[in-house]
């Protein structure tokens, strides 16, 4: 991935269409700045389906890898792979 360019807020509104074309032509993000803190990015929506499938993968695999070694230790009063899912992203939202 490409070093993002780094924008205000001001700047972005001024030129939004720009840093659309820029993120998906290329492949360029844009962080968003309010107040001189990092507030947003602007990425290629291939680049985002991309990073939540990863996520997403990486997030099956640690679980699995939980309820594997759960279950090789015979722990007494675990939940299910869904169970833990479920409470994980109830914890993240």
């Amino acid at each position: 991935m490409i070093d993002p360019e780094v924008e205000s807020m001001a700047e972005v509104r001024r030129h939004l269409a720009d840093v659309i074309d820029r993120a998906h032509r290329e492949h360029t993000p844009t962080i968003i700045t309010r107040r001189g803190k990092q507030e947003a990015i602007v990425v290629d929506i291939q680049e985002y389906r991309h990073l939540r499938q990863v996520a997403e993968q990486v997030e099956e695999s640690w679980l699995n890898r939980l309820a594997d070694e759960a279950e090789s230790e015979g722990m007494e009063g675990s939940v299910s792979l869904e169970e833990m899912a479920a409470m994980l992203r109830t914890d993240h939202a």
